[in-house]
């Protein structure tokens, strides 16, 4: 890491970030959440995931950024499109989409150095109600979770959000996966459980960057991973979504630096179209 950007660790390895680093984390995360606005009008009914991954591959290209995905462990996409059962690590290819699929896109750019990391979902053709519900519970738990970043809370805490509001919903959280730490690298530590205990885990400071994204099952929690060694399913072929933010813990709270500038985030931006 360059003198500008020194830092410091905490004892469980979790870089603080000076307060001047938050700026390159909003460059980053705005175009990456850009990015997911202007795609939502190529997904429809007989377009491919295929397709879709190029046209996001144009559009980092475009604005002079670099895919962190593209390259990573032999990956060759510049996102992760994951269909109805498929968790998260969809691989893109030429799945057509049909009537009511529902979708997760996740995108992460690099910017001057700074990760952008986010994912949402999205509908080819007509929600039916269950995905909705599913899909308005994730966002909800995802919101949840980030409500309760500030300093001197713990990672438990956001776990503990998440999970009690999905279980109150009759849903499941996705265990086998979490978020992650970010900033200059892609992946570090900490890991962010989307389940836990009230006062358990690493204790939140400013500076701290990271992701949550809950994985929200229908059916049972248990996934598994498929021979390709990217693409997660459900065990019992539930349905899954999944939303994922890149925030930053400030002096009094969070700063979220992957908010749609369109307002297209939420799940039911579509509904008056």
């Amino acid at each position: 890491m360059s003198e500008t950007h020194r830092g410091r660790q905490t004892k469980d390895g979790i870089r603080i970030y000076d307060p001047s680093d938050f700026a390159g984390m909003h460059v980053a995360g705005r175009l990456a959440a850009t990015i997911l606005d202007e795609v939502a009008a190529h997904v429809f009914v007989g377009q491919t995931t295929g397709e879709i991954d190029r046209i996001i591959e144009e559009k980092v290209n475009a604005a002079g950024a670099k895919s962190a995905t593209i390259g990573y462990k032999g990956y060759k996409h510049a996102s992760c499109i994951s269909v109805n059962h498929v968790v998260c690590h969809g691989i893109p290819g030429d799945k057509k989409l049909k009537d009511g699929d529902i979708l997760n896109i996740d995108v992460t750019v690099i910017v001057d150095g700074w990760f952008g990391d986010t994912s949402r979902m999205y509908v080819a053709g007509k929600l039916a109600r269950k995905p909705e519900r599913l899909i308005e519970v994730t966002h909800e738990a995802l919101m949840r979770g980030i409500e309760v970043v500030k300093p001197g809370n713990t990672f438990g805490d956001i776990g503990h959000a998440i999970q009690a509001f999905v279980e109150g919903n009759r849903m499941s959280v996705v265990t086998d996966f979490c978020g992650h730490g970010l900033g200059r690298v892609f992946h570090s530590p900490p890991n962010v459980l989307h389940y836990g205990r009230p006062g358990t885990g690493s204790v939140l400071e400013p500076g701290m960057f990271f992701t949550i994204e809950p994985m929200v099952n229908l059916g049972r929690a248990e996934t598994k991973t498929l021979a390709d060694d990217w693409t997660a399913v459900t065990r019992d072929k539930s349905l899954s979504a999944q939303y994922e933010h890149s925030i930053g813990v400030t002096e009094d709270g969070f700063e979220i630096f992957t908010l749609s500038p369109s307002g297209m985030f939420h799940p039911t931006y579509t509904k008056s179209d």
